[in-house]
Parts: C-alpha cells; structure tokens; sequence
C-alpha cells in the first residue's frame, strides 16, 4: 500500500532526527505526556554541534539534560508556557525563562512572535488509511504542525488512539521516529479533609444538566467525588483527568443536556493515570480538540450551565487572583485559567469558581521554622502576578464556604472573602482592609 511505503521511507532513527537541528532554530514541542521524550531526552548529545537553539515547551513532564544540567547553555535555551519544579530550578539558574500567555492563544501568539523550525511530538500507531493520531493534546500543536518547517513524530504503539483534531495523515508528516516507552503518568492525589469540604461546597453549585471544566488535584478530585449524585453532566475542559472517567463510568456524565457537540466529552489534552489511557484510547465520544477552539472564552460560553473550577495560590480582598508566582517567583503558569473562567460566565447560568485552602504552611525566609500564613490576604504578595482580575472572578471557596462575589462592590467583596477566610485571621483581614479604606 502507497501508505505504507510513505510511512517507510520517512522513518528515521533519533540520531538522524537530531541531525536536522540546526544552530538558531527554534523548536516547539508537544505538551505534557504527548512530549518526545526519546528526542528531548537525547537533544543535550549534540550540544558540541549547534548553538543558539530555543526549546519551548509546556508542562515538560521530566527533567532532561539540556535544560536540567549546566554546561549547555550556549547551545540550548529553554521557553515555557507552564512551570514545572524542573523548569523553577532551571529558571533560578538562568537556563529557562517564561512565556505569558492564555492558553487558548498560546501557539497563535508565539508563531507570530517567531518561526518555528522544528516540531517535535508524538502519536499513536498508523491506521491502513494512513492516518496517526496525536494521541494526548491538541493543545496548539495542529497550528504549530501548520507553520513549522519541518515536523517529526514519535510513533509509540502504547499512546491512545483518540478522535478529534489529534488526526493527522502521514502525507503531513516529514518524519517518523519509532519508539517504545510507556506513557508518562500524572499521580492521581487523593483528597484529605479539607479537600472533602471544599468538594461538597462546590458541587453544591453544580446543577443538574450543567457542562463542567475540572483541573488535576486534591480539590478538583475532590469534587469529582462529591459530584455522584448529580444526573446528566457534560464535559468541556482544557484537561480530561481520571475524576471525569469516574464520573463517566458512574452513568453522571452523559452529554445529553449539552448545546456544544452533545453526548461528546471535549477536552483539549489529556493526563493522568492508565485508566485514563485505556478509556480515551479509541473512544469517539472524548474528542481532543485545537485549543485555540476548546478555551476560546466565547465557544466556552455556547455550552449552557458552563461551570468552571479552577484553584489559586492567593486572593486579595477585592478579589485578584495570583495562581501562577509565588512573589515574583514563576510557579506554573496562566493556563486556560482566565479563558474557563472568563467563559464560564459568559454561558447562559454559568459559574466560575475559585478554590483555595485558606491557610499555607511556608518556610520563613533565611530559617527552617515554618508558620502558617493567610491565602486571603489584603494585598497580594510584592511581584505576584495576577492570574485573572477581580474583574473576572466570580464564586471564591475555601474550607470555610463560599463567597459570591459576582456584582459586588469592594466593601462587600471584603467582607464576604474574610468571611470564608481561617478564623485566626479574620480579625487581622478586617483591620488590615481598614487601613486600605478598603472598608
């Protein structure tokens, strides 16, 4: 078959790949567990024959030698559009810098910022029509794939066949590299007390018939859990997570009510356990879409009873959301924070809500004591960046409730945020709010 000769004569060792980089290229590669790890994990060997070369990258799932260890830096530069704890490291010690963003304007923005050269991803077996699927993100790699010059896959027989913009035929492809490892996994954290309460209070704002968009963590497993008695669920969400395949298997999850592609679970990327894997692989009712379309604020907004769930670092008293910098210090990253929440509002019944514990335990500057501080705070921390405005911030929760601040003036926004702060604080929030005539 004509297929298969094309895939053949395009098939190239790692080795061979690499040989196509060349000194000033700029390389984009796919997000999260859909990364070339066969490529990324061997890019520091020709360290010695290029110079100049940007990596970007989002949510690179480990820590390869070109940016995690020293002596490459005039060969290798590494941009990103979320943190992770190797990326903090690298960043501190100059070898990775950060790329503002909102998610659904990621691979948009950077294209018209500069070229890209080389895209590197993955993908799942040919099929005899020849066509590949891009397994685990659309993310921004269908626009990437469109502008770079020249695009390599990793095709890995134990990646998800899945359905959606992820289909890519082999005609468009310039080549294949052959590899077998296993699909990186995300721990699936479980929920503690807090956690628990955080869940009940949110799904008690989740009716009946509403489309939901869910992160990966603590609180939003959380509230997957306490969402088992709901009836008809639909899901539109950047991330599909393991709670949503529970939720799915559990008949609460149907798609029926949905007004956006019903009976169709839309996710932009997918992360998390084997579980996952074994349910996306070949279903056609979860569709990977572009992400430039799935955390478009205003496609968000076409799906009816939209409720977002998104969690932050620290919120002020008017309600300004830092979910990304601790201080100045990078963290992760904007996502499609700002886009689900933004969107969800503009949905017809929708909500967006905030989720944080009201207290952290941190390590007090120049000791090894700890103290435990307020994540309600009267201003953010000095060089936080702001996530999504007050302007965008909708319902707030924490352990201790809930806080409605849709429509409110600042002095009511205070006291309904102290309101839901740790008690040991509240006393200190309010005079601290005075003094910023706040209230």
């Amino acid at each position: 078959m004509k297929v298969i000769e094309e895939y053949k004569r395009k098939l190239i060792t790692v080795e061979e790949a690499l040989d196509k980089v060349k000194s000033g290229d700029h390389i984009i590669t796919a997000l999260a567990a859909a990364e070339p790890r066969e490529f990324l994990s061997n890019l520091h060997t020709i360290a010695p024959k290029v110079r100049d070369v940007t990596v970007t990258c989002c949510l690179p799932m480990v820590n390869y030698p070109f940016f995690s260890e020293r002596g490459y830096e005039e060969s290798f530069s590494l941009e990103s559009w979320f943190y992770t704890p190797g990326l903090r490291a690298a960043h501190k010690e100059g070898r990775a810098t950060f790329i503002p963003n909102h998610l659904h304007f990621a691979g948009t923005k950077r294209l018209q910022y500069k070229k890209c050269n080389v895209f590197v991803g993955t993908a799942s077996k040919m099929d005899k029509h020849g066509f590949l699927s891009l397994s685990l993100s659309a993310t921004y790699e269908r626009e990437i794939i469109e502008g770079a010059d020249l695009v390599i896959l990793e095709v890995n027989p134990n990646y998800p066949r899945t359905f959606g913009d992820t289909t890519i035929h082999i005609s468009q492809i310039d080549h294949i590299v052959e590899v077998n490892y296993p699909v990186p996994e995300f721990p699936n954290g479980q929920p503690d007390e807090k956690d628990i309460k955080i869940g009940k209070y949110i799904a008690d704002l989740v009716e009946d018939g509403s489309t939901i968009q869910l992160g990966i963590g603590g609180i939003p497993n959380a509230v997957a859990s306490q969402l088992m008695d709901k009836k008809d669920l639909g899901i539109h969400t950047e991330m599909f997570t393991d709670g949503m395949v529970d939720l799915f298997q559990a008949g609460v999850i149907t798609g029926r009510k949905k007004t956006l592609l019903p009976d169709k679970m839309v996710a932009t990327f997918a992360l998390g356990s084997k579980k996952l894997y074994q349910f996306i692989d070949d279903n056609p009712g979860v569709q990977i879409l572009n992400g430039k379309w799935v955390n478009d604020p205003y496609i968000i907004g076409k799906n009816y009873k939209m409720v977002s769930i998104n969690t932050t670092l620290e919120i002020d008293l008017t309600g300004q959301c830092c979910s990304e910098s601790i201080g100045h210090t990078q963290f992760s990253g904007t996502g499609g924070q700002a886009d689900t929440a933004i969107g969800a509002q503009i949905s017809p019944m929708g909500k967006s809500i905030i989720a944080l514990y009201s207290t952290a335990n941190v390590r007090v500057p120049g000791s090894e004591e700890r103290k435990t501080i307020s994540k309600i705070v009267p201003r953010l921390t000095h060089g936080a960046v702001v996530s999504l405005s007050r302007n965008d911030v909708d319902f707030v929760v924490t352990e201790y409730g809930v806080a409605a601040l849709r429509g409110t003036s600042v002095r009511d926004r205070v006291k309904k945020l102290i309101a839901i702060a740790h008690p040991d604080f509240r006393d200190e929030l309010l005079e601290e709010g005075k003094k910023l005539n706040l209230i």
